[in-house]
């Protein structure tokens, strides 16, 4: 069944290959005595047929009372979701946190009934039937697409098509670099797969190519693709869009590729390729499987409208006479619950190895198994915050971009799980790990990870990296301006609770030459928009420290620190406790909470700030400098905090900072004034950008003696 030569094989001989057998598969170096999978025998045909009806009719009805939801999928995908779950998906499903389990994505969401059907038939308890009657309710476990925050068992969150594939190619990456690290020739503790369905819709997306090609050139061989090849998306057939060899562009990249004809019936096909793609070590696998959307249904099968809408009742009653299902809706028959109920001994089973194996690796391997178990429970080395560089006012002057590196290497030799890197830019993010290598397809052991020019990908993998394990804390870096190909990803970050760390550089028209389409001015407020992530923006090292120190204690809420490529001096009254509060007072000669002006600034214009402030005090003004480096953090401080940094006595405010003004009127009043930039930058050196756009000292100081 394998090709373990690397020939071509020409039309005729892959239609040859077609017509003789159930699927094709690619060409790839193989190796055999891969782990067992966890059922040794399948279930016998007629119990196999029963419950992948269940697995339908279970998406069906619940579609059908939430008059809500994506029918045809499930129905189509049945069978690969049941010979996947059922014989070669190794979980616990009373502990859906085992580090070791398999993971599975399902990246075309919009199915997610066949995954809380499945969950509900292997025993996960966060799964009941009264969750599948609730689909899509308030309050409901089973959303409208997956998500990892509410529903035990699924892993990442998906929906927007594309970002489930590129997770699991993080969750891939995560396992092969965990292996590489920790595995010892007599003892293997990391050992799992990650399978992911992905539709047509995912397949057209940007980011999915994006993370195939790095699933390529990386050799994730544990990571298994199902290609649910149905033919229709919500348009209509894929033939008006969508006509490319797919299976071609991902040999290109670098995949194995497997083709499952008859993924309606076809269960010993079905098995035989994913037995296939295990024996394959040295590239990622992509099964397509041809598949018809709503099986069963007489009337709506291969169409879109049952792509994204209920049957209807009388096609409900339609399709449970075509395929001979007698039961009223939400029936699971007595033999397929006995059947599945083997994953609950099974799965425990398995755990309890792991455990006894990992309890042998903490006696032989102390030093790696405390690593590994930072990274499993996400407990953090005691004291880490200490490795953290510090700064002084007479520390020289320094872009943060450069301050940031210095905080990013301290980290990675404390913290096990640190690792990440840049699309294509670690020269000028300054995000090189110096003590580590590249994370390569023969290097996984190694921490720097090399993104190329895949923005959206290179979040998407951070994502899956984050989720995999607690102890994982990856982080991702361009230029600012750049967040905007990221946008999907990051707020997936956001919404998953995964908590990335965005590297963000050249976060201003401070960056000079390089003009207007790489001088970032809406993105800041653009993100404090976005709910779930703090947005920090530091003004020196102290502020940069601080900012690494939230970003790696907040690990269900993703940060973007925001970075300067120009020199910026240390700053008196600057303060990791004042950072951690999201807004402080980093001067003031007032006295009662009671100055005559208060200036704000982020960043960069911070300095502005308090150049002026030290002027107008010259001229008998008294004058509070407060740094609002994270609007979020400040949000939520007590209101008495609130009202100690900016009194609402004091009308007389202004704000500085080169992004859009939009946004500080909440901190300024009616009566303030905000210094910004409500245009697109220019091309020119950095100070003649600041001074033509207000940006100075002197345009601050006639500001406030305006007021």
């Amino acid at each position: 069944m394998a090709t373990p030569t690397p020939a071509p094989m020409s039309p005729a001989s892959k239609a040859a290959a077609l017509a003789s057998g159930g699927f094709l598969v690619g060409r790839a170096r193989v190796s055999l005595g891969r782990r067992p999978a966890l059922r040794a025998q399948p279930a016998a045909a007629e119990l196999v047929e029963r419950s992948v009806n269940t697995i339908r009719f279970l998406a069906v009805d619940a579609v059908e009372k939430a008059k809500s939801g994506h029918p045809g999928l499930p129905m189509g995908c049945a069978p690969l979701g049941h010979v996947l779950f059922d014989e070669f998906l190794r979980f616990n499903p009373a502990n859906h946190a085992w580090f070791d389990r398999d993971r599975f994505v399902l990246s075309a969401g919009h199915g997610c009934m066949l995954h809380y059907a499945l969950l509900h038939l292997a025993g996960y308890q966060g799964v009941t039937i009264d969750d599948l009657k609730a689909f899509r309710q308030w309050g409901s476990r089973t959303p409208g697409h997956p998500e990892n925050f509410e529903t035990d068992g699924v892993e990442v969150t998906t929906g927007p098509l594309g970002q489930g594939f590129a997770n699991s190619v993080g969750l891939a990456l995560a396992e092969k670099h965990l292996a590489a690290r920790f595995n010892k020739p007599d003892l293997t503790v990391v050992d799992h797969y990650t399978y992911v369905i992905l539709g047509d819709g995912c397949q057209m997306e940007g980011v999915a190519n994006e993370a195939a090609s790095l699933a390529g050139h990386w050799g994730l061989g544990k990571l298994i693709a199902f290609y649910d090849d149905n033919h229709i998306s919500i348009d209509g057939s894929t033939a008006i869009a969508f006509t490319e060899d797919v299976l071609a562009r991902y040999e290109a990249l670098g995949w194995h590729t497997i083709w499952v004809q008859n993924g309606n019936t076809g269960y010993d096909d079905i098995r035989a390729a994913i037995k296939e793609a295990k024996e394959v070590i040295d590239k990622p696998t992509l099964i397509k499987v041809t598949t018809t959307i709503g099986y069963g249904s007489p009337n709506k099968a291969s169409t879109h409208s049952i792509h994204g809408s209920a049957l209807g009742s009388k096609e409900v009653e339609a399709t449970r006479k075509n395929l001979s299902w007698a039961h009223e809706p939400f029936h699971v028959p007595d033999e397929v619950k006995r059947h599945w109920a083997h994953h609950l001994d099974g799965g425990a089973s398995l755990e309890a190895e792991w455990n006894a194996k990992f309890a042998e690796y903490e006696k032989k391997y102390q030093q790696e198994a405390a690593e590994l178990n930072s990274i499993i429970s996400g407990r953090l080395p005691a004291g880490w915050e200490d490795a953290l560089p510090k700064y002084t006012p007479e520390s020289p002057a320094d872009a943060t971009r450069n301050l940031s590196q210095q905080c990013l290497n301290a980290l990675a030799k404390v913290i096990p799980g640190f690792l990440g890197g840049s699309a294509d830019l670690a020269s000028s993010n300054m995000t090189l790990l110096k003590m580590f290598g590249d994370f390569q397809k023969d290097t996984p052991e190694e921490r720097n990870i090399r993104f190329g020019v895949r923005e959206h990908a290179m979040d998407a993998i951070c994502n899956g990296i984050a989720v995999h394990s607690p102890g994982l804390i990856p982080y991702c870096s361009t230029f600012f301006v750049f967040t905007d190909y990221m946008r999907a990803s990051i707020r997936l970050s956001a919404l998953s609770e995964s908590g990335v760390i965005f590297v963000m550089t050249h976060d201003s028209i401070g960056l000079g030459e390089d003009g207007p389409t790489h001088q970032p001015v809406e993105q800041l407020f653009s993100l404090r928009a976005m709910p779930g992530i703090l947005m920090l923006r530091p003004a020196d090292g102290t502020e940069t420290s601080a900012a690494y120190r939230i970003a790696v204690m907040n690990r269900k809420r993703p940060s973007i620190l925001a970075l300067s490529r120009q020199k910026l001096p240390q700053l008196e009254g600057t303060s990791v406790e004042g950072v951690a509060k999201g807004g402080y007072v980093i001067s003031d000669n007032s006295s009662g909470n009671k100055p005559d002006l208060i200036l704000i600034g982020t960043g960069s214009e911070l300095e502005i700030a308090e150049k002026a402030a030290e002027q107008l005090r010259k001229e008998g003004k008294f004058v509070r400098v407060v740094s609002l480096v994270c609007w979020e953090l400040f949000e939520e401080q007590s209101e008495e905090y609130k009202e100690s940094v900016l009194p609402s006595e004091v009308t007389s405010r202004i704000s500085i900072e080169a992004g859009v003004t939009l946004g500080w009127e909440k901190y300024i009043g009616q009566k303030g004034k905000a210094i910004g930039i409500d245009r697109f930058g220019s091309s020119a050196p950095a100070g003649k950008i600041y001074k033509e756009f207000g940006l100075t000292v002197d345009n601050l100081i006639a500001t406030a003696q305006s007021l």
